[in-house]
């Protein structure tokens, strides 16, 4: 195969390949086996856009590879930058797609929400992403230079502490191209080195793909919704017809959780729909027993959602109700909603969206 590739008039992209197959690329150059490692590192940990930065490389060296290879990171980006210092960052791909992952600051904590898939697989009726429909999903190579990206745009003594998948897309639709992002993401020796604690992945519920994320020690959050089957049929349909509520918290029962960890369900709170207090109460009564933590997220209301967001003191109660029965329920603070940054709104620009334009020179000062 690295024959062909190499045969073609179309370079390789490196950031295409993964550790695997840069052994076998630098094995068909020629080139000993401790270069494979090299490069990845320059295109990880020195998040190069070009081979000439590759130092430690001889002269020779990196015009072979030249000849033969490319770097081909997004080279359109943009960013939208709302009140509350949260940065939507958008890169143009190779085929003219838009993928956006979000920067959130919160006190000491820098959270990087990535995307999966352009659009999304499913149709969630309160999440605007949906209303895209599915576009494609995200190679590895892809998911990842949305890290190195906004790494590129952090302020001196800025670092990153937490990643989640929770952006555009199922990152279970796409768990191949996602367990490769994160072991790119993870590894310590040329990769970025997050530590796997440090990673969380959304699903809306594909059970039977629950348990391999277990395989990648990184941390489950579960989007319910609702507390029963004809409700959550209406409010995300394909998930509902793909696996019940029942299969679901099933599913999530047997996940081989490790010591120390918990599951995390999240709930996305609908004024008038799913806030009343008897959903509280099945809800608790669904997750008993289980190790688990509920983060409740009201509604980031859009154009044309039809479901708004619910008063604070309903979404109080509903905390309240859940805490009564013993569990840590935690209230997710809406950021960069001015700016379709917030959960459920990525996919559209704002009207009127505040661009930052940076080039990576200015943001190496």
């Amino acid at each position: 195969m690295l024959s062909k590739m190499r045969t073609s008039s179309t370079p390789v992209q490196l950031l295409a390949l993964d550790q695997k197959v840069m052994e076998a690329f630098v094995r068909d150059l020629g080139w000993p086996m401790y270069r494979s490692e090299q490069i990845l590192r320059w295109l990880y940990q020195g998040r190069v856009r070009n081979i000439d930065e590759m130092t430690d490389l001889s002269l020779t060296d990196r015009r072979q590879l030249e000849s033969v290879a490319t770097i081909a990171r997004a080279q359109q980006q943009s960013v939208v930058a709302a009140e509350d210092g949260t940065r939507k960052i958008l890169l143009t791909l190779e085929d003219g797609q838009i993928v956006e992952s979000v920067l959130i600051p919160e006190g000491n904590r820098l959270t990087l929400c990535l995307s999966t898939q352009i659009g999304c697989t499913l149709d969630c009726r309160f999440c605007l992403t949906a209303r895209m429909g599915l576009k494609r999903n995200l190679k590895a190579h892809e998911i990842v230079d949305q890290v190195l990206t906004a790494q590129d745009y952090l302020t001196p003594g800025q670092q990153l502490t937490n990643v989640v998948l929770m952006g555009m897309g199922e990152p279970l639709a796409n768990f191949d191209a996602v367990a490769d992002a994160v072991t790119r993401m993870t590894n310590r020796r040329w990769g970025l080195g997050v530590p796997p604690r440090r990673i969380t992945l959304s699903t809306a519920g594909l059970a039977t793909r629950i348990k391999d994320v277990a395989t990648l020690g990184i941390n489950l959050a579960v989007s319910l919704n609702a507390t029963t089957e004809p409700l959550r049929a209406r409010l995300m349909p394909t998930a509902s017809r793909l696996h019940s509520l029942k299969s679901l918290l099933a599913a999530c029962r047997r996940y081989p959780l490790p010591p120390h960890r918990r599951l995390t369900f999240e709930y996305v709170l609908l004024s008038g729909v799913n806030d009343h207090p008897d959903d509280a109460v099945r809800l608790g009564k669904f997750l008993n027993g289980m190790r688990c933590k509920i983060n409740l997220i009201p509604f980031n209301e859009f154009p044309g959602s039809g479901f708004t967001r619910p008063s604070d003191a309903a979404v109080a109660g509903f905390q309240a109700e859940l805490r009564r029965r013993g569990f840590d329920v935690f209230v997710r603070k809406s950021r960069g909603r001015d700016v379709l940054g917030a959960c459920g709104q990525l996919g559209r620009l704002p009207s009127a969206p505040r661009l930052v334009a940076l080039t990576r020179s200015e943001t190496d000062c």
